[in-house]
């Protein structure tokens, strides 16, 4: 092995160990006084009842893990947005399973919280996955309630979730097993059934005290709201359990009786693991986002005995597409080559760069692909479309608006890696957020940003700097060096896959080791709902 490849390493290596750090902290929720206190009431954390309710020694993957991390500072902060979401197993049944941290706020609900239930809702919906609620939560955090409070993508469009998801045939159900007030108290109620704790969980639109206030009843909330009000009179509530495993217990042998469920069909054999050895990414991706390298070295340590059956491989070389296996699941993969590569013309293409021959290959795969029934990988490590006159004659916008077309209207279920930059178009053609991927995540390495930290913070430092000139200020190299940095710093501390990661733009931030697990799972996922319409390009510009 060469220095670089060992400095490569020290460096992947260092962005690993700092994301298990991170991660570690964020597990403790709103800290080890606040479990502490919660195990005093008789109570599991979030996590505990996760762990408790998944099929032991079975995998999972994390929705949103890093989400609302370094927001909200002046109100505290909101460690994983104050819900935990895991996909998982659950009797051998895939689902997924959402839960209050009460350790956080009490399971207040902040703006960022609300987007991560949806995002949860959204999986299950897209996947028909059975959903599971742990609910434990005093509701709407009401400093921030404008935020969280009216709008279409606000808290409302839960229940409203709620609803469709009955509809669609999607099993819900919710465990109240602490707080579940006012409009919150709608969620377990339109599950399709609902437990309560014994003595720890309530349920009311509102509690006694604003009961007092309204209509001057005095009244306990256990009596108001508790497991034996609601199983025994009310008939809110379907199930009384006497603690949280009890309610786990009886939600493990719910979903033990759900039927199978209609397959989509995408093709799977026996998992086979990479020939070439996976620990060595971390070595092959560079230490410098502006470095070349070869994305062939990434996908052969992913898929499935590195085996990999290249299409249109001498051409539009800037985009790798081919198929592959991956834990057996066949996919199609579309990926950013990072090397710099010369046409059959001789001209020299850069690597990260797409072109408009490599548009027009990744769109003719992306429906090869439909047509074949085979799910979508996209591996993006992306600097954006090529730019300057000849590729502006040559129609780039054009051919750019094709494979844009294509990632939109595309009806296999998608999934994105960002494992380098993500930057502005290319997020966009590389099938990002907005794109509706089943999934997507990203390793430490990643960036993503409209342009590179340094190409804008020049851009920036040169708007202002001009700004300042036109009110008469002297501007000579020291400052227009102290303008650069200044924003450079902003810029960076905006592209970091944290940001990203905390504003829910990503669904993980994952060692690249565990690609496999999440894109298996996925697709396992993906399976549990057919294709219900024709893939269709609509209209284009040829």
């Amino acid at each position: 092995m060469d220095l670089n490849f060992n400095k490569n390493e020290d460096h992947n290596k260092l962005l690993l160990s700092d994301l298990k750090q991170r991660f570690a902290k964020v597990k403790l929720g709103g800290g080890e006084k606040r479990i502490e206190k919660l195990h005093a009431e008789g109570k599991m954390t979030a996590r505990e009842r996760i762990a408790y309710l998944l099929d032991e020694g079975s995998k999972s993957i994390e929705i949103g893990g890093f989400v609302g991390d370094g927001m909200y500072a002046e109100h505290g902060g909101c460690p994983s947005g104050g819900v935990v979401i895991k996909i998982g197993y659950i009797r051998g049944k895939q689902c997924i399973v959402v839960a209050n941290d009460a350790t956080v706020k009490a399971g207040a609900w902040f703006p960022i919280t609300g987007k991560k239930n949806l995002r949860a809702q959204e999986i299950a919906m897209e996947n028909r996955l059975p959903i599971i609620y742990l609910v434990d939560s005093a509701g709407v955090y009401l400093p921030l309630q404008d935020e969280i409070f009216p709008d279409k993508e606000h808290f409302g469009r839960i229940f409203r979730n709620n609803a469709q998801m009955s509809s669609m045939g999607i099993t819900q159900i919710a465990a109240v097993m602490g707080s579940c007030v006012a409009g919150g108290a709608y969620l377990p109620i339109m599950s399709d059934e609902a437990l309560i704790v014994d003595k720890t969980g309530s349920i009311f639109l509102a509690g006694s005290y604003l009961v007092k206030a309204a209509i001057g009843e005095t009244i306990d909330n256990e009596t108001l709201g508790g497991a034996t009000t609601h199983c025994e009179i009310s008939g809110v509530t379907d199930y009384k359990a006497k603690d949280d495993k009890d309610a786990l217990d009886k939600i493990k042998n719910i979903v033990d009786k759900i039927g199978d469920y209609d397959k989509a069909g995408y093709s799977r054999i026996k998992s086979e693991k990479p020939a070439l050895d996976p620990a060595a990414i971390y070595g092959i991706l560079p230490k410098a986002r502006n470095e070349q390298y070869d994305m062939m070295e990434i996908i052969n340590r992913l898929v499935d005995n590195s085996e990999f059956e290249a299409y249109k491989d001498g051409y539009g070389q800037t985009i790798i597409t081919g198929y592959a296996r991956i834990d057996g699941w066949a996919v199609g993969i579309v990926a950013n080559q990072r090397k710099v590569v010369k046409t059959k013309k001789g001209e020299m293409q850069f690597g990260g760069v797409i072109y408009s021959d490599s548009a027009d290959k990744a769109t003719r795969f992306i429906a090869n692909c439909n047509q074949k029934k085979i799910p979508l990988v996209f591996v993006q490590d992306v600097t954006g479309f090529m730019v300057g006159s000849k590729s502006e004659h040559g129609g780039i916008i054009k051919d750019g608006a094709k494979m844009v077309n294509a990632v939109s209207n595309s009806v296999v279920p998608k999934f994105t890696v960002i494992v380098g930059n993500s930057y502005g178009a290319g997020n966009y053609a590389m099938c990002g957020k907005a794109y509706d991927p089943r999934l997507i995540f990203a390793w430490p390495s990643a960036e993503l940003a409209v342009m590179g930290g340094t190409q804008a913070a020049k851009v920036l430092a040169q708007i202002e700097a001009s700004s300042l000139k036109a009110k008469g200020e002297i501007v000579d190299e020291a400052k227009e060096a102290e303008l650069f940095n200044k924003i450079k710093a902003r810029y960076d501390e905006q592209t970091s896959p944290y940001y990203a990661a905390s504003r829910l733009w990503t669904d993980a931030i994952i060692d690249p080791l565990d690609t496999r697990t999440w894109i298996s799972m996925g697709i396992e996922a993906a399976n549990h709902a057919p294709i219900q319409k024709q893939f269709n390009l609509g209209v284009i510009q040829v």
